[in-house]
């Protein structure tokens, strides 16, 4: 195929979807210049699936119209074939597909054709045209950014026994999720290693490589108790300061010297 010619055909109309079917078919027999198109009617019929008659009476109006021109012929099996080429001038003439931009709104009110400035009293202005626009570029997260995630994730992977790994691929990705959930790097890191302790001396059989411990989030309960452990020993710091304070309050023997 001839990425110019076919391109020039289909970004043109050529009055039905039977006409338009058939010129794209020829373009991807086409030279560059549009020159060496040699196939039977016949071709044509059998694999655009449309009637002979159809065929035939579209190829003659495109020979009409000069889009087709007869450059010679070709032996074939039957006889002999005529090699056709696409004029791209007569081509390039055609109304082109394309809707062009039509301002659009009343004449008293008109309808603000892109998005809103934002509040009148802070005046924010919005973007220069909405997300889901078709020249809208969605800008992929920075080198330094997928870096510093994945060093994250390397480190938390490093904590897995070694002769449990699996799967590393999907490790990292399940590890990125749950980072991506709110889970700090350390509590994961943490509950890795617990986990290693736990079942440190396992048969094989035991265990839980690492794709199906992270698949299927069993790092959820080690980070839980984590949590429920760091808030024990606040309420135990907590209790203890109060503690102190009544000592300080009521004048304790430890605490009678303490200036003010």
């Amino acid at each position: 195929m001839n990425w110019r010619v076919a391109n020039a055909c289909a970004e043109r109309k050529f009055g039905s979807a039977t006409r338009k079917q058939i010129i794209m078919f020829l373009a991807d027999k086409a030279s560059d210049d549009g020159s060496g198109i040699w196939c039977s009617k016949g071709a044509i019929q059998r694999h655009t699936e449309l009637g002979e008659t159809t065929v035939k009476r579209t190829i003659r109006d495109f020979l009409k119209e000069g889009i087709l021109v007869e450059t010679g012929a070709r032996g074939c099996k039957n006889g002999f074939m005529v090699v056709y080429r696409i004029d791209l001038a007569r081509i390039e003439a055609l109304e082109l597909i394309a809707e062009p931009d039509i301002e659009t709104g009343a004449t008293v009110d008109p309808v603000q054709t892109g998005p809103g400035t934002g509040a009148t009293v802070a005046g924010v202005p919005g973007p220069p045209r909405p997300s889901n626009h078709p020249k809208t570029i969605h800008k992929p997260p920075t080198r330094e950014r997928a870096a510093v995630e994945d060093e994250e994730a390397e480190k938390v992977l490093a904590g897995y026994p070694t002769d449990r790994l699996r799967g590393k691929a999907d490790c990292l990705r399940r590890i990125r999720e749950a980072l991506d959930e709110g889970v700090s790097a350390e509590d994961l890191t943490e509950a890795v290693k617990t986990y290693a302790t736990e079942s440190a001396g396992f048969t094989r059989s035991k265990v839980c490589f690492s794709d199906n411990w992270f698949k299927s989030g069993r790092w959820r309960t080690h980070v839980e108790d984590i949590a429920n452990g760091r808030e024990a020993t606040k309420v135990k710091e907590a209790e203890m300061l109060a503690g102190l304070a009544n000592w300080v309050t009521d004048r304790h023997p430890l605490c009678r010297h303490i200036t003010p």
